[in-house]
């Protein structure tokens, strides 16, 4: 590595972390103004505040860093313009693109850690974070719960899908559940319009089962009951404990989900998770697009204003990303885009953008 690339590069970390430090600072103490009520309330101890946010940093830390690096990306390029180092660079001879490589790879790197952290300590984090919050704020009343667009893997390899789950009256409506053997193979698929647990039973209304041979094609008639007793060991309780969230999988798992998923019929939550799937892929990588995308607007910034003109324009093109992405995966998630293409769209238009104001630099 040359000596302006690591001069440039150690610039950039600094501000980088220092910015870093500053939100996630920020983070804390804001999340915990606003829950203060509840801590007091509840007379959480320091301990488990303390276990809370330090499975929090993971989470903080994704969700922060793409603005941090900006921020670093747009003072660091700054400075140097404001000092007239830009200027020495291209009369020396330089282009844009050797004077920025260091903080490209320094994005790139910086994705591929949010990707890491993402896959690996994100869901187990995000675990943890909900059992503590849980014991912090207090259950919400049983009575008063209405869940909605379960899946649930159970034993026997089954998946169960379900519309609405009433806990306190552990009650199930629109009722889907695929069985399927060690092959992953279908097996089974019952279809019910309401189901009852009662004295350690669940009790189905109105269940059609269809039989699947190894070909996956239906074996002999349909059964249908009026009423019918499932062997079904999960109670409501386990249920509750078992509701899959795509933020608490990583891909493998999220994948394989949307798989067992998919043979349900219920497009509609597929769909959905195929966008969130893709945006595992696709999200880390908007820390290198957005360090891209800051440094035209940077090496344009005048001079007499470093400090306030990049934290200024660091949001506005903070708010224009994160907008813009917001907006394609609500159109994904409605499938009036397709999934892949939702989670990646915003990142395709502002890096296309980003290249082209960088081919306009004079």
């Amino acid at each position: 590595m040359q000596i302006l690339e690591r001069y440039i590069l150690k610039f950039i970390l600094n501000i980088f972390f220092g910015c870093l430090i500053i939100f996630i600072f920020l983070y804390i103490i804001i999340d915990i103004f606003s829950h203060l009520d509840q801590i007091l309330r509840q007379q959480v101890s320091f301990i488990i505040l303390k276990q809370y946010y330090f499975s929090y940093l993971p989470t903080i830390f994704v969700q922060v860093s793409p603005i941090a690096a900006l921020l670093a990306t747009l003072y660091t390029l700054g400075r140097l313009n404001k000092d007239n180092e830009i200027i020495a660079m291209r009369a020396s001879g330089l282009s844009i693109f050797q004077i920025t490589k260091a903080i490209m790879i320094f994005g790139l790197l910086l994705s591929l850690i949010v990707y890491l952290v993402g896959e690996k300590l994100l869901p187990e984090s995000r675990q943890f974070l909900e059992k503590i919050k849980l014991e912090m704020e207090g259950q919400k009343k049983k009575e008063e719960r209405v869940l909605s667009q379960l899946s649930i893997y159970g034993l026997k390899n089954r998946l169960f899908y379900i519309n609405r789950f009433y806990p306190h009256a552990d009650v199930i409506e629109g009722i889907v559940i695929l069985e399927h053997d060690k092959m992953q193979n279908l097996t089974k698929k019952i279809i019910a319009e309401k189901g009852i647990y009662q004295n350690g039973l669940w009790k189905f209304y109105k269940s059609i089962t269809y039989e699947f041979d190894k070909n996956g094609r239906i074996k002999g008639q349909p059964e249908y009951h009026e009423e019918e007793i499932m062997d079904i060991m999960e109670t409501p309780q386990e249920f509750l404990e078992q509701k899959q969230e795509p933020e608490f999988m990583n891909i493998a798992q999220l994948d394989n989900y949307i798989w067992k998923l998919s043979q349900s019929g219920a497009t509609t939550m597929v769909r959905s998770l195929k966008v969130d799937l893709y945006r595992k892929f696709t999200e880390p990588f908007m820390n290198l697009i957005i360090i891209i995308m800051g440094i035209p607007f940077s090496l344009r910034t005048k001079r007499k204003a470093t400090g306030l003109s990049s934290i200024g324009i660091s949001f506005l093109l903070g708010f224009f990303y994160y907008g813009l992405n917001a907006i394609s995966i609500a159109l994904g998630k409605t499938g009036i885009l397709p999934s892949f293409l939702s989670a990646c769209l915003s990142h395709l238009i502002v890096f296309f953008i980003s290249l082209y104001l960088l081919y306009r630099m004079p």
